[in-house]
């Protein structure tokens, strides 16, 4: 029988339900424990795919090609499995899918009502998560924050679910807020206790209760929450913020979290292991320990929000503490450098990394951090929109020409060195309608993303994820190819090109996929390994004179972009 741990958030949101869903999914896995995880979204918007990022920050994207919340990023990441479709529902889906059986006449002519018609779609995903996945434990986190109206549906599922599968297959975990007051300098639990009241209003009795604090949680705090919520006080499990977030699950083990759930739900348990989590504190304790730092530059429209680029910001992480430095990141405007605005921030980059985006604001930006690294050798890597920044660069530089661009921005350029997808062209819709998901590429052996690849083991032809509309336009191959742009990684069939490189640089190289989707902690992904070892091999030779003004390609310092329109 397959067991149920709902996640639910009280008191103030942005606690990090996603970061202990993670963690506690990493726990019952080095356990020797099946899991599967998902989340539930209160919001209306069908998927995050359409939202702006300084909404709901990256959309992450699964290997199914679901547009999904961030949070089953760090599910990924932790746990180390990849999710689907099925991982991520929202009340835009729940009500859709309610609505569509009405229509057909599957409710025989019933008056439909939150209860029981949307409580039991509700239900009907949580439950086809359990049977498809095969797992011994489903992880589900509720979104939002109890109280919240929008999610009142999903609170009284997760109610009736203890009832469904009874009362030893489901266990609640609340995660809340401990304010520390100055004045009196002591931490309040009253907020906890109004929103543990606020979730036995629904019918739901907590059975764990993780407490958040920027202090230390002693143990009268402790034993306060325990008797005013009517829980074992082994069962209020302290996080204090720590500067990483890979240090939760340690946190969460020394506490007895990872035994708790295991008796609470009686699960079997491998115990061969003598410690299930050697190789994460061998991780997290390299991440804290002092070294040399590389400095990487972001080059992005949304850099005042850090999670718009969070899975590109772990995998630099990740590769970065592979080869035994610390990172250090620069995150830069694009839109400043379209205005000629800190540019000389860009010369205290070993690299720079320039991300995945739409729209043509800022663009021009982002076409100046890629002539920057070009002519100064600086490491770059490209990811989606940032491939198609490196090659509308590249045309500019070797045919001479300004004109080269996208069609996404500037549909009437007469060098369209990006264009739209032939079977995008008639699509109206914007929500789930690019090229998403894994798609196979077949790698170039004698390039650097073939040696990459190759040195992590990984076969000629790997699987990537996709999110985009526009690819290389295949009219400009040969004459790009023979002024030194190597396609690199195409599709099997040769029609689409899914990596380039520029032949004579260190290492200049753009993907048309995502592979910062694919990077865990303890095993980085190939190609941000490759650059980060190219920025690291530019750091130690750094301080030679190698370094020149930026200018365009015939010598001249090139002026100041002019928008030709703007976008969002």
């Amino acid at each position: 029988m397959t067991k149920y741990i709902f996640v639910t958030g009280g008191v103030v949101s942005g606690l990090g339900k996603g970061v202990t869903v993670a963690s506690i999914g990493l726990l019952l896995k080095t356990w020797g424990i099946r899991v599967a995880a998902m989340k539930l979204d209160p919001y209306l918007n069908v998927d995050p795919g359409t939202m702006s990022p300084y909404q709901h920050g990256e959309v992450f994207v699964t290997e199914d090609g679901a547009e999904t919340d961030l949070d089953l990023g760090h599910y990924e990441r932790f746990i180390d499995e990849n999710l689907n479709q099925r991982s991520n529902v929202t009340s835009g889906q729940i009500y859709n899918d309610v609505i569509t059986k009405e229509r057909r006449g599957d409710y025989l002519g019933g008056t439909i009502q939150v209860i029981p018609h949307v409580t039991n779609e509700i239900k009907r995903h949580i439950g086809q998560l359990a049977r498809l996945s095969d797992a011994d434990v489903v992880l589900v986190e509720i979104g939002g924050t109890v109280g919240d109206i929008e999610g009142l549906p999903f609170l009284e599922a997760i109610r009736q679910m203890r009832k469904d599968v009874g009362a030893e297959n489901a266990l609640y975990v609340h995660l809340t807020w401990l304010p520390y007051l100055a004045a009196s300098k002591e931490l309040k639990t009253k907020p906890t206790q109004h929103s543990v009241r606020e979730l036995r209003d629904i019918g739901i009795q907590p059975d764990v209760i993780i407490v958040r604090s920027d202090y230390e949680v002693d143990a009268d705090a402790q034993e306060k929450i325990a008797l005013f919520c009517d829980v074992a006080q082994n069962a209020v499990i302290p996080i204090v913020t720590v500067d990483t977030i890979y240090q939760v699950p340690l946190n969460l083990q020394d506490a007895g979290l990872g035994e708790l759930l295991v008796d609470r739900l009686a699960l079997t348990a491998n115990e061969g292991a003598s410690d299930r989590l050697s190789a994460w504190r061998r991780f997290v304790s390299e991440l804290g320990s002092p070294k040399e730092r590389i400095n990487i530059g972001i080059v992005g429209k949304y850099v005042e929000l850090e999670d718009a680029y969070l899975s590109v910001k772990e995998a630099l992480i990740h590769a970065v503490l592979a080869e035994g430095y610390d990172l250090g990141i620069e995150w830069i405007s694009s839109e400043s450098l379209e205005k000629g605005r800190e540019l000389e921030r860009l010369d205290q980059l070993d690299g720079i990394v320039v991300p995945g985006g739409f729209g043509y604001r800022g663009i021009e930006g982002k076409v100046v951090a890629a002539q920057f690294a070009r002519i100064q050798n600086v490491p770059y890597l490209g990811l989606c929109l940032g491939m198609q920044v490196l090659c509308i660069e590249f045309a500019r530089a070797v045919l001479e020409s300004e004109e080269p661009n996208s069609t996404e921005f500037d549909i009437g350029t007469e060098m369209p060195i990006i264009d739209l997808m032939p079977e995008q062209r008639d699509i109206a819709d914007m929500g789930g309608t690019m090229r998403l998901g894994i798609y196979p590429c077949q790698l170039l052996p004698d390039s650097k993303a073939g040696a990459a690849y190759a040195a992590a083991g990984y076969p000629e032809q790997v699987n990537e994820r996709h999110r985009h509309r526009f690819e290389f336009n295949n009219a400009f191959r040969e004459e790009l190819e023979s002024h030194g742009l190597v396609l690199s990684g195409r599709s099997p069939d040769g029609r689409l090109v899914e990596i380039v490189e520029v032949k004579e640089h260190p290492f200049m190289l753009g993907t048309q996929f995502h592979p910062e989707f694919k990077s865990r902690p303890t095993s980085p992904h190939p190609l941000f390994s490759a650059f980060i070892r190219a920025a690291i091999q530019r750091h130690s030779n750094s301080g030679d004179g190698s370094e020149q003004p930026l200018q365009s390609s015939n010598g001249m310092q090139r002026p100041s972009p002019v928008l030709k329109n703007e976008a969002v």
